[in-house]
This record gives structure tokens, sequence and C-alpha cells, in this order.
């Protein structure tokens, strides 16, 4: 086994659960990044820094109320980055070829957050796996993740960011200044040395808060200990209907092929339409719109049960483009799963495969744009959740780095029958950012 596969730790120690689904879920995703005291003491020769601007324990910084964000060629290049990062993410978490589900966008959130106090090789590690070209576009990251915040829209998409420093701790101005100007992260105090578990309560009740309660527990007991120093929190919920509904009636159980030959029962939901459709060879893909059309899931199908695999090599942001710009509407028979993922994970890892190494380290981690206190990261946590149903979808998850998606008779419709590992993704169809990113192996 890999060493990503490894070290991947999954909701109740084994692969994300599939059960098959019932009502309409929503999707929200948590990103917590924290960190805490390393044990080493230095980072190499002792470099000279510029003096520092401290905020006052307990001063609080000002977060501007939302404002709408255009979109700039700026956005393009962080929104191409963090697709790619996606791509690379999805190799070490799927590993196992088991059911895979994460946001790719939440985990890039949480982690440009902490770049922008990161220095040295931390920050070009990060930058690299990140793919921002240099600290300069960071505020377009912080955009980046506000414009998916913004309202009257007819789904519900919502991202939120905070920081929760330890009380007493001398942190960096221009820090905490900066995540409030450029993230709209508001900066809360909390007593991580005196109470671990009681903050762990409270970071975790903002969370269920920020994913309507579908990742109630992300960080779990001795995650978080008096040795945490800083948890930064991202949270992305979406919840929308799909623009044509499937009809209840018309979902029947039918048998699931997986890739070793055997079958398992699912819930297949059925409906025909004229749908934006690909044939590639050996794969189709299909989009299938949410109400309001700017948000969309797309389900990438190989041909047989056991090519998956071979599917995903291809599958890369510019060759999905390339599908989805050659995909027309034709009309199109749909079986679909009616299925709820779940997954949880420590990210850390998987992003030592994509080169994040010092970060992890104490003695080697500089996050001296934080504080002067030597920090290291000890977890990045992630937890994920969605539901796929006849009206819509909706799905929750987090990541937490802790320191320490009458003419002639009509022709035929084209068949996509996902009775089979399928790859799927939901998408900001506009501006192509990938939000949710999945496999589907049937249930376990």
């Amino acid at each position: 086994m890999s060493l990503a596969a490894a070290n991947v730790n999954r909701v109740s120690g084994g692969p994300a659960s599939l059960v098959p689904g019932g009502g309409l879920r929503m999707k929200a995703v948590l990103c917590i990044l924290a960190l805490g005291a390393g044990v080493g003491t230095g980072c190499g020769p002792a470099q000279a820094r510029p003096p520092r601007t401290q905020r006052p324990t307990g001063a609080p910084v000002t977060v501007a109320p939302p404002t709408p964000v255009a979109w700039t060629a700026e956005l393009d290049a962080i929104a191409a980055g963090s697709n790619t990062f996606a791509r690379e993410l999805l190799r070490p978490l799927g590993a196992d070829g088991g059911n895979t589900f994460f946001s790719p966008f939440s985990v890039h959130a949480a982690l440009a957050m902490t770049a922008v106090g990161a220095r040295g090789d931390s920050f070009s590690q990060l930058a690299a796996a990140l793919h921002l070209p240099d600290r300069t576009a960071l505020p377009a990251a912080g955009a980046f993740v506000r414009f998916h915040d913004q309202g009257d829209r007819p789904y519900e998409l919502a991202v939120a960011n905070a920081l929760w420093g330890q009380e007493g701790l001398a942190w960096e101005d221009s820090f905490a200044s900066a995540l409030a100007a450029d993230f709209g992260a508001g900066f809360r105090t909390a007593d991580f040395a005196g109470d671990p578990d009681g903050e762990r309560r409270r970071i975790n009740g903002w969370v269920g808060e920020r994913t309507r309660d579908r990742i109630p527990e992300l960080i779990l007991a001795g995650q978080v200990t008096e040795l945490t120093r800083l948890v930064l929190t991202n949270a992305i919920f979406f919840k929308g209907r799909w623009a044509t509904p499937f009809e209840p009636d018309l979902t029947t159980e039918q048998p699931f092929h997986r890739a070793d030959g055997t079958t398992v029962p699912v819930p297949l939901m059925h409906r025909r339409g004229e749908e934006r459709y690909f044939a590639g060879d050996g794969f189709q893909v299909l989009a299938l719109p949410y109400a309001g059309g700017g948000i969309e899931c797309v389900v990438i199908l190989p041909r047989a049960a056991d090519q998956l695999p071979a599917v995903e090599e291809r599958f890369t942001p510019a060759a999905l483009a390339a599908w989805l710009d050659a995909a027309e509407p034709v009309k199109v028979a749909i079986w679909l799963p009616r299925f709820r993922l779940q997954q949880r994970c420590d990210l850390v890892a998987a992003l030592a495969t994509l080169g994040v190494r010092d970060l992890f380290i104490p003695g080697k981690a500089d996050l001296s744009g934080m504080t002067a206190e030597r920090l290291a990261v000890g977890r990045v946590v992630h937890q994920a959740f969605v539901e796929v149903n006849e009206e819509g979808t909706e799905a929750a998850a987090a990541t937490a780095v802790i320191a320490n998606a009458p003419g002639p008779p009509p022709p035929r419709p084209v068949e996509f029958r996902a009775d089979r590992p399928f790859l799927f993704l939901i998408r900001d169809r506009v501006h192509g950012t990938i939000l949710f990113l999945g496999r589907s192996t049937g249930p376990a």
C-alpha cells in the first residue's frame, strides 16, 4: 500500500461509506486548519526579518460586510490552479480505489489562508501545490473564495472563513488583517492552552452551524490539545435542486456492477430529457444542471465496470474542459443511483505527495508571518458529505489543518446508465470551478 493510502484516515477507519439516499440533503464543505506549537527550535540560520506589528491580545479584526466580487483574469488563474490541485489530490485520496468524496475548493481555501502566514520553503511548497505563482496571488485567492459566497441565486451556496487564535499570543497584525480583508475571515480568541476540548466543541459548533449540521463534529476529541495555537476554518455549503427533477415513482432497485464482477442492489433513478452529453473513447460524459443553471453535476461514466481507473488517468482540468466544450444537447435516457456518501480523512500524507512537507515538521515549518512563536501544522482534517436523490443534491465536507459538486418521430435517446463505478463532480458551470469531486464505486 502506498504511503498516501496507508495514512488517509477514513470515517470509522474504513473506506468512505455509501448508503442509499432518502430525502434531499445539503452540500457543505468545511476546511479547518489548526496549528500548534512546534517541538523544535529555529528554522535553519537566523534571518533578519522586518519589524513586527503585532495585534494587541483580544483586539478585534474588522471584517467588512460581504460585497459582490467581480470575476477577473486573476480569478481565472486561481480557478485553473484550484482545478489542477483537485485532480492531483484525487490520486492519493483515492489510492485504494474505493468511494471517495472531498471538496478541493475547501482544502485550497484553507491552505491559501495558511500560505498568508507562511514564509521560506513552507510558503514555496504550499504555493507550488496550490498552483499560486507567488505571494502577490494571495489576495486573488481570497477574492476567489469570497466570489462563491454571493446571494440572490436560485440555489444556496455559502462560504465562511474564521480564525481561532490562542489568547495572550501576539499575532502579526498583517496576517490577521490580510485574512480579514482578502478572505473575509474574522479573528476569534481561544483558550486552547487552558480548555482545548471546550474550544474544540466551540469550533465544531461553528462548523455545524455553517454546514447546516451535516458536519457536527469535524474535529474529534484529542485533535485539539493544549499545544494548539491556531485553527483556521473554511466552510462551504451548497444546496440545489435539479433543473429537471427525477420522478420518485420511476426509481427502481437494480444491480450496480462493481469492478470485480460482483453486483449489489441500488435505487436507480430514471428520467428522459435533453442534456449536454459527450461520448468519448470508452466513456460518456453527462452534465446535469441544478436550478438556475449556474451550478452543474458532471458524471463521467466508463463503458465497462472495470475501466474507471483508465478514465481517471485521462481526467485532467484541460480534458474536462475539452469534453464539456464538445458536449451537445441531446435526448438522453438517464439512470443515476440515489446515494449518500461520507468521508473523513487526514490530508497530511496526501499533501506530502504534492510536495508540501516542511509545513508539518517542527523546527522546519516557517509560519513566522503569523506569530513569533514557532508553529507547525499537525493535522489537515477534511470531512465531506453528499447525498444525491430525485430532487437534487446536498453535500457537506470539512477540512482541518491542525498545527501542532409534432414533427417526425424523435430519434432514440442516448442511454446513460450509471450502474457501474463513475466519477462525478459539482462545478461552477460559468467559471469552471470544481467545488466537489468524488468517485462512486457502489455501496460497501
